[in-house]
Order: structure tokens, then sequence, then C-alpha cells
């Protein structure tokens, strides 16, 4: 009698014809783990993603950091183009398609615009300044549908040129 209870608490017969469902809760928690798995998975890849990106931005503005503060010594420095990409690209080594453009311009100590001519600026100083502009392709290590293959990371850098 008392196996005849257990099989009844187990199985019950349908109001509809003989059907006899089964009650348990065994496939519950891989219903949930196949559902909740590819998610975190995907969260985990992004923030993998983000952190790969958060990184590049600070090598390529370190990079452009380097340059202009090599640049900004003097006006001889200022005007080595070469010596400011150096600079920059000696930054970070690993950085193998580092793109580092640097430019300088000035203005008068007044306010007015200066072509860096000496004799731009007669009521005041020049005041000259160095920028470097730096940029890169990061790839991106798992292809998200939606988003490129590639991120362009940018950096940019303006100082003033000491005197």
């Amino acid at each position: 009698m008392r196996n005849s209870l257990k099989f009844k608490s187990l199985f019950r017969k349908s109001a509809i014809g003989r059907r006899i469902e089964f009650r348990s809760d065994s496939g519950q928690a891989l219903l949930e783990m196949a559902i909740v798995l590819p998610v975190g998975l995907a969260l985990l890849l992004g923030i993998a993603e983000i952190g790969r990106y958060a990184n590049a931005c600070l090598v390529v503005n370190h990079a452009a950091r380097a340059g202009v503060q090599y640049a900004a010594q003097n006006r001889v420095t200022a005007s080595s183009n070469t010596q400011i990409i150096q600079a920059a690209e000696a930054d970070d080594p690993n950085m193998t398609d580092l793109t580092v453009t640097p430019s300088h311009y000035c203005t008068c100590a007044d306010g007015g615009s200066s072509t860096c001519a000496s004799t731009d600026c007669s009521d005041s100083r020049i005041i000259e300044y160095v920028k470097v502009d730096t940029e890169t392709q990061m790839p991106s290590l798992f292809g998200f549908p939606g988003l490129p293959k590639y991120f362009t990371v940018k950096g940019e850098k303006i100082m003033r040129v000491s005197q």
C-alpha cells in the first residue's frame, strides 16, 4: 500500500485521457545554465574588449605626450620632426603600427595670429606651440556582430615650446 502512494505522488493521471506527467525539477538547472552561460560569456568577452581598447587609448596618448615633451624642450627640438616621431614611437616599442604626425604653430603674445615669422608680432613676442597627433588601428579579438573588425584609436597633445 505504501508503494502505491509513492507511485501516485510521483505520477498523476491527466484529466484528459490517460496521459501520465512526470513531476520533477531535474532539468531546470540545466535549462537555466543553457540560458545564462552564453550571456555571461558574451559579457566577459565584451569586458575584455573594452579593457583592450582602454589600454590602447592610454598607450597612444602616452606616445603623443612623449613626442610633445621632447619637442617642447626648445625651438631646435620643436623643428626636428624625425626626432619627435622617434621619441613618440620609443614610448612603446610594441606598438608597431603607430602613426605619428607632429606639427607646430605660433601665436602672438597679445592674442594675434602668427605664421612663426620673426616679423609677425611687432608689438609682442611670438609664442610657439607643438602638437603631436598619434593614431593606430586596434583589431578586435572577437568578431561581435554589428561591430567593426578594427577600431581607430587617436591621441593628441599640445604643449608650448620653451623659449
